[in-house]
């Protein structure tokens, strides 16, 4: 059984991290080959599911290290039917892999969370495309009927909800969120932007947020923002604007570079884990309201533990003001 899926402890606004880049760190610290950027393909041995393990349990460190929330991701971004076809997987192991990777996650709940440091576990649903640039744009029902294969196997495990991560454009969200909706599964939706702040379809994010929500009575519980680093989407964001309310979350990319520019890097740009701490920060002290961060390609625990250098101490004080003023 789910242990949070009915009550998720992050919708209280308490502070939550999320994992790292597991799969550049697979690629460029690990030397792995990751067909597809599918991180699931090392979960098919011991020492891979291993790997995957001690690469999570170092997030639940510093989770447990500053007291706070964790949202654990499993590694089936890519574990969708055409990656997995293109990866000559049966439907048996599609189902496998997707349980696999949920069961790993749970065991390292049950080792690392505690009352200060509940641990949440999100199922990932990536693109069917890439990540980066939208190719054949499906509808929302194509992309529904799509997903909901993946979505309907991970209802069946004991993952907490279901996250549509690195999403770019909206079509695709609003079907995920309705596919997920019809199996009653808690959704959250993260679109990647560009260094001007705009889907790589040229939308904007507030426009990308109200088509999703109005099309899908606002299914998803809040959104975030992926794959792109913190000081390049800081000015997308106007206080006093009622979409801005709904982004609750940031995986910021380690690098400031655009995505045209990481797609030809032959070496990881990991940035400057501080610099990444302060400009989190600088994203909390203009959106108040988010709670939730990690980070996203080149970043690891060491990004994540700035962070919360960097924001736990703004955060608390942002909570004491809102009561103070709030009595």
């Amino acid at each position: 059984m789910a242990k949070y899926r009915n009550e998720l402890p992050q919708l209280s606004g308490d502070f939550f991290i999320t994992t790292g880049g597991v799969g550049t760190s697979l690629i460029f610290d690990e030397h792995i080959e990751l067909p597809c950027f599918a991180s699931f393909t090392v979960l098919k041995d011991e020492a891979g599911c291993q790997w995957m393990v001690n690469y999570l349990s170092t997030f639940a460190s510093v989770a447990q290290k500053y007291n706070v929330g964790l949202i654990l991701e499993t590694a089936t971004w890519r574990a969708h039917p055409e990656c997995l076809r293109k990866l000559a997987y049966s439907e048996e192991d599609a189902v496998n892999v997707n349980h696999k990777s949920v069961e790993l996650l749970c065991g390292i709940r049950d080792k690392y969370e505690t009352e200060q440091c509940p641990i949440v576990i999100s199922a990932s649903v990536g693109p069917r495309g890439d990540g980066y640039t939208p190719s054949a744009i499906m509808s929302p029902e194509q992309a529904k009927n799509y997903h909901a294969t993946q979505i309907g196997v991970l209802s069946q495990t004991k993952t907490d909800m279901i996250a549509g991560l690195t999403l770019n454009y909206p079509e695709e969200a609003i079907g995920i969120a309705q596919a997920a909706k019809e199996v009653d599964m808690p959704i959250t939706i993260s679109f990647t932007v560009e260094k001007d702040g705009k889907l790589p379809t040229g939308q904007s994010l507030k426009e990308a947020i109200y088509l999703v929500d109005e099309a899908t009575d606002k299914a998803p519980l809040y959104y975030m923002v992926d794959c792109a680093h913190p000081s390049n989407i800081v000015h997308t964001f106007l206080a006093d604007e009622d979409w801005v309310e709904r982004i609750h979350g940031i995986k910021g990319n380690a690098s400031k570079k655009s995505h045209a520019e990481l797609d030809e890097c032959t070496e990881l740009d990991s940035g400057d884990p501080l610099e990444f701490g302060a400009d989190n920060q600088e994203l909390l002290c203009k959106m108040k309201h988010l709670n939730i961060f990690g980070g996203c390609c080149g970043t690891n625990y060491r990004h994540v533990e700035e962070i919360c250098k960097s924001c736990i101490p703004v955060f608390h004080q942002l909570e004491h003001n809102k009561r103070r003023y709030t009595v």
